[in-house]
């Protein structure tokens, strides 16, 4: 086993220090008594309070949760079946093209995808709102989806399919019972990285949002142009806390599920 140097102890704990501080203290700024987020004036939770009460947060919440589920299962379901034609489709004409086209997300700039797409739903006379972002987000985040279900198709072993085949499952009922528990935790990560990219965006969605349709980022955004206040510090610990719990959580369930994924690949393995 590598033992740790002196060099990269430092080196760590510089990195983890730089990435990590300044969350703690907007944490602890968020308990601060004061209207300055900059001076400490004694210990209060009533901005989390302000902050609940107020409708235009509240609002923004919901939308950015209602794109998130829709855009990141639209995300995963798309991205799943791309991977799927691509691992296993063999060669046929325009794979190329059409593999370009799913991964050329991962790579064009926010800017150039969501100026794209607002062109587009200018040019075929779409209202922007809701299902616009619903859709931007699904067409930039399935690239992300379709790399990591990719990688867990080329490791899989295709002679439990074949098995279930012998045994008189049809292809569909071979994909559902065999192939899809097995790369459910490829899946799942794929689902909560769209889901984790969608909270997140805010390029993109001000490209395609309308007026009755603002997102949590944008409206953050747009407070903060006016200057930070307290209530923008409890908002950010709140999500801080939520990712903190769902990266946890996301984290025991894909272990067991890939614990539970190698015990069946095993016992299959045993009763051929």
């Amino acid at each position: 086993m590598m033992r740790l140097s002196p060099f990269n102890v430092v080196s760590l704990t510089l990195g983890f220090v730089f990435l990590y501080l300044p969350m703690l203290i907007l944490v602890i700024y968020s308990f601060n008594a004061s209207k300055l987020v900059t001076v400490w004036a004694g210990f209060s939770t009533k901005w989390y309070g302000e902050l609940l009460s107020n409708d235009a947060f509240l609002d923004a919440a919901w939308v950015t949760l209602q794109v998130a589920v829709l855009s990141s299962t639209l995300a995963t379901v798309l991205g799943a079946m791309a991977a799927y034609v691509l691992v296993r489709g063999g060669r046929f004409f325009g794979r190329t093209l059409f593999s370009g086209m799913i991964y050329a997300p991962l790579v064009m700039p926010e800017v150039i995808t969501g100026l794209s797409l607002l062109l587009l739903f200018i040019g075929i006379g779409m209202d922007r709102g809701v299902l616009t972002i619903v859709l931007a987000h699904t067409t930039f985040s399935m690239c992300f989806v379709s790399v990591v279900v990719s990688s867990r198709l080329m490791t899989f072993d295709q002679s439990l399919e074949e098995a279930a085949l012998d045994l008189g499952a049809s292809a569909f009922e071979a994909f559902r019972l065999v192939t899809l528990p097995i790369i459910a935790p490829a899946v799942i990560s794929g689902w909560l990285l769209a889901f984790t990219l969608s909270l997140d965006d805010l390029v993109i969605a001000s490209f395609t949002s309308g007026p009755s349709a603002t997102t949590l980022p944008m409206k953050i955004w747009s407070s903060v142009r006016l200057g930070v206040s307290p209530e923008i510090n409890a908002l950010s610990t709140i999500l801080i806390g939520l990712v903190t719990v769902g990266v946890i959580a996301a984290s025991i369930a894909s272990k067991q599920s890939a614990l539970r994924a190698k015990r069946d690949e095993q016992a299959a393995a045993r009763a051929q």
